[in-house]
């Protein structure tokens, strides 16, 4: 067996193991590999966490126009792959990704850096 042959067995028993939504998606955590920053929250169905996990780039599935969209194809502002792992429940992923440019449409760095919120600090 291959090293790529392998990797798709492999994805195949990923892909066995993921509790998507009713709707067949999976959130995706986007995070900075090196700095640990929370980029991004984005969503995968079976066939984007494929591509995401044997392509090297993140590919999404776009709930809003229903079709995968590649970040960084339009913009320029791609995701390299480092990392992936499954929470506790295989319900949700995290990807440590090199990000080039920013993650967020609005042109910010991060999503979370938009609307930041002065919750009560706990102690």
């Amino acid at each position: 067996m291959t090293d790529d042959t392998a990797r798709v067995t492999d994805v195949a028993a990923i892909l066995d193991r993921v509790t998507f939504d009713d709707k067949g998606l999976l959130p995706a955590i986007i995070q900075q590999w090196d700095s640990k920053e929370v980029l991004m929250l984005g969503y995968m169905n079976a066939e984007a966490l494929r591509r995401t996990l044997t392509e090297g780039r993140v590919t999404f599935w776009s709930r809003s126009r229903q079709e995968f969209w590649r970040k960084g194809d339009t913009s320029g502002h791609a995701q390299f792959v480092k990392g992936a792992a499954l929470d506790c429940d295989a319900d949700t992923l995290l990807v440590e990704v090199d990000q080039i440019g920013v993650a967020c449409h609005t042109g910010a760095r991060r999503c979370f850096d938009v609307d930041p919120l002065q919750p009560v600090v706990g102690s």
